[in-house]
């Protein structure tokens, strides 16, 4: 073999000549992988993951290359229209370079730039046709990656994560910005897709042959903040506590059919929606709403709602859902059948259970009234004290959410009784945004919930839509 087939690949654009044709440096890449695969079978040390990392090496700046020279011609081919209102461009000049990261490496575009005379204001219309025009200096890729990674994982982590899976060097700082950026043009979107689902000329769902219900749940949970940051001792001293503990509003929504068992007999959902937001009841009014539109909710047979016994939730199902029926989920329901338990037999867990069992068993399977009227008939032969205090706030409790108690019809039509499936979209969010020693801002954290809907919703094409390109199929 040639000494010179074995060279490190190296362009000549970096060593201050001509670049090279692509042609010649695949050969010269060519040549650097057989002597890496005649290295990697001599190294008995070594497995294919070593030869994984070198075979990416080799070809590293072939393909660095091939995405500049590719950038730069449709960067050429560009024509000078204003990307927003498709206006000619006046007063063009060329050749104004702009380098950014790429997964591949630094690569450099040189574009043409002009004055829109209706929009008043200087554009760029190759960053535009690039997906460039709002980068802080990288590419989709990298933007793809910073804000995936800083969505599920603490920044200083994402910043390591990427470097080790992808070669790709963002400081912690710099991927929490891109990340925040791109949280930020997310809800955006988030706002504009609301407004179709809700609009009147919202895009229904293709008809069905099968009628189906809508299943909506709901919960909060706390995240904590850094607002006024640093004033603690001072407001203290005015005699406030400062507040650090803030609700994140969640929503899920599904439809029955999409609900079913795995072989071991544990509920699985096929299909769902998710909402999070930081931005209080009215901001999961109306993003909820737009989401069950989405999954079909105007095509449902009926809508069901279940949660716990917090009032909000049920305010905003009679503003949102308002034909939706409503259920208390069972296992709050047992909470406050326990309570009743406590207050009779206080630490005998014995008599407790003894006394719990049959009145679980009758609330899920026949009836909440006759639960209601044994508790009623043992609040009558109770003296009057703390017990039947106690006893008489549960027995209220039952009476008003007695209408969502319909636990054995429920289980007869195959409907969820529990909302299982929101507690756990609210714990798998809070592991996430409750890690020890982390403080969010409101603005960071709604930024961030965005973009983990985004992904759980299957919608990350709309932020970025290079993900759903298939080079099989081009």
């Amino acid at each position: 073999m040639e000494t010179t087939c074995l060279e490190p690949v190296v362009a000549k654009s970096q060593t201050g000549g001509l670049s090279e044709p692509l042609a010649v440096m695949a050969a010269r890449a060519a040549c650097a992988l057989e002597l890496s695969l005649q290295r990697f079978v001599l190294a008995g040390e070594q497995n294919l993951g070593h030869l994984e990392l070198q075979a990416a090496q080799d070809v590293q700046e072939l393909l660095r290359q091939a995405l500049e020279r590719g950038a730069q011609a449709k960067a050429d081919a560009t024509p000078p229209l204003c990307p927003v209102c498709q206006q000619k461009l006046t007063r063009l000049s060329a050749g104004h370079p702009r380098s950014f990261a790429s997964r591949y490496g630094t690569i450099t575009v040189k574009r043409t730039r002009g004055y829109c005379k209706r929009c008043r204001k200087w554009r760029v219309p190759a960053d535009t046709a690039l997906g460039l025009e709002e980068s802080a200096g990288y590419s989709p890729a990298v933007q793809d990656m910073a804000a995936l990674l800083a969505s599920k994982m603490p920044v200083s982590e994402a910043s390591a994560v990427l470097a080790h899976l992808t070669g790709v060097k963002l400081p912690p700082a710099t991927l929490d910005r891109e990340a925040r950026r791109q949280g930020q043009r997310a809800r955006e979107v988030r706002r504009q897709l609301d407004e179709q689902a809700s609009g009147t000329k919202a895009v229904q769902p293709e008809l069905v042959l099968e009628p189906y219900q809508m299943i909506i749940q709901m919960d909060a949970w706390n995240i904590r903040e850094r607002d006024e940051w640093g004033k603690t001792q001072s407001l203290r001293r005015e005699g406030r506590e400062p507040e650090r503990w803030h609700w994140v509003y969640t929503g899920t929504c599904f439809r029955l059919d999409h609900r079913g068992k795995t072989a071991g007999g544990r509920p699985v959902i096929s299909e769902r929606g998710f909402v999070a937001t930081r931005e209080g009841i009215e901001g999961l009014r109306g993003q909820l709403h737009a989401e069950a539109l989405r999954r079909g909710l105007g095509q449902a047979a009926g809508a069901l709602v279940i949660a716990d016994g917090a009032v909000w939730i049920w305010r905003l199902a009679d503003d949102r859902f308002k034909n939706a029926r409503q259920r208390l989920d069972f296992y709050h329901a047992v909470q406050h059948l326990a309570a009743v338990g406590r207050a009779l037999f206080g630490e005998d867990k014995d008599k407790l259970k003894g006394w719990l069992r049959p009145l679980v068993r009758q609330l899920k399977n026949q009836s909440a009234l006759k639960v209601i009227h044994q508790l009623e008939e043992l609040l009558e032969g109770l003296p009057a004290g703390a017990a039947a205090a106690a006893v008489q706030k549960e027995v209220d409790y039952f009476h008003e959410h007695q209408d969502r108690m319909d636990y054995r019809a429920g289980r007869q039509r195959g409907e969820p009784i529990g909302s299982g499936a929101i507690e756990s979209t609210c714990r798998q969010a809070q592991c996430r945004f409750k890690r020890p020693g982390q403080y969010w801002s409101q603005e960071g954290d709604e930024s961030l919930l965005c973009l983990e809907t985004f992904w759980r919703n299957n919608r990350w094409h709309l932020l970025f839509p290079h993900t759903t390109f298939n080079p099989a199929r081009n």
